[in-house]
């Protein structure tokens, strides 16, 4: 980098540089980068490209697109990721909140919205895995009569979840342990979940970002990717009821297999598969009116 050079011209650099180094969308992830360092955004990053880059900037600026370039996230550099437009911190310790999940809870809310009408703050939801917390933050902030909490097996991915909470300003209960256990012997009526679901052997196949960076505990379901789901179906015996909803995110060709795994349980009438906006099957719904109820 040349101490003359406009911040267009840092940015050109930096995605050509990117490129050559294998980085996935190297413009996207050059922006990214930029807009941080800078602390412009939007209109203001557009009205700085013509200005001279900031001396004082230039390490930090520097630094940044070496640690890309060696494969780090850009959210892990910048420290933050958007969800459902909500700021959320991200470190190592959570994996990357993802816009596919926002499908997920938009698609538990539609269900909600018409099993629960009328319910007012009645409504528990435990948000499974939580990691960063997007999910459940997001919930309680759309819904913020509702009493939500979280589980994780992470305590460090708690801490980031607990800030998360707090950053966004709604009260979340966290707990750490394993799947539903923190919840035994409580009555949930909406269980939410984006649980490990990549298969053990298919972890060394995956992009680099995600592979060498992301915590192995939120990416590994075991041998064929199902592990967690359905160690969760067998865990309902913990609770005196299945809840009414249950929402799970998946991965690529796991959507029949879950929903056979739901529809097994007997607990829910209504199973749907939520298809993401690239057409693949990423959400499985179970849902039971509530005049209709199942024992244990």
């Amino acid at each position: 980098m040349t101490p003359e050079q406009s911040c267009r011209e840092a940015f050109v650099e930096a995605s050509s540089f990117l490129e050559k180094c294998g980085v996935y969308e190297p413009h996207n992830n050059a922006r990214l980068l930029l807009e941080h360092v800078l602390g412009v955004y939007g209109g203001q990053y557009y009205m700085m490209q013509p200005e001279p880059f900031p001396s004082g900037l230039r390490s930090r600026w520097e630094d940044a697109v070496t640690r890309k370039a060696a494969g780090e996230p850009a959210q892990y550099i910048i420290g933050s990721q958007e969800f459902y437009g909500l700021p959320f911190e991200v470190t190592p310790a959570v994996l990357i909140p993802r816009p596919e999940t926002e499908l997920l809870v938009e698609a538990v809310l539609r269900a909600a919205d018409r099993v629960f009408a009328g319910d007012g703050g009645a409504v528990r939801v435990v948000d499974i895995g939580t990691g960063s917390g997007a999910i459940a933050v997001t919930m309680a902030s759309l819904r913020p009569q509702w009493q939500v909490s979280a589980g994780d097996l992470s305590a460090d991915a708690l801490h980031v979840a607990a800030r998360n909470a707090a950053a966004n300003g709604v009260q979340i209960d966290f707990r750490e342990g394993d799947l539903l256990a923190p919840f035994a012997g409580e009555r949930l009526d909406i269980l939410v979940s984006n649980p490990p679901y990549i298969p053990a052997g298919d972890i060394a196949g995956l992009q680099q970002e995600v592979r060498d960076h992301e915590p192995r505990l939120a990416l590994d379901g075991g041998p064929d990717g199902l592990a967690p789901y359905r160690i969760m179906v067998e865990q309902l015996n913990l609770l005196p009821a299945p809840p009414q909803i249950v929402g799970f995110e998946l991965g690529m060709g796991q959507a029949h297999d879950v929903a056979a795994l739901l529809e097994s349980a007997g607990h829910w009438p209504e199973i749907i598969i939520v298809p993401d906006l690239a057409g693949i099957e990423r959400h499985v719904l179970g849902v039971r009116p509530s005049e209709q109820v199942t024992k244990m």
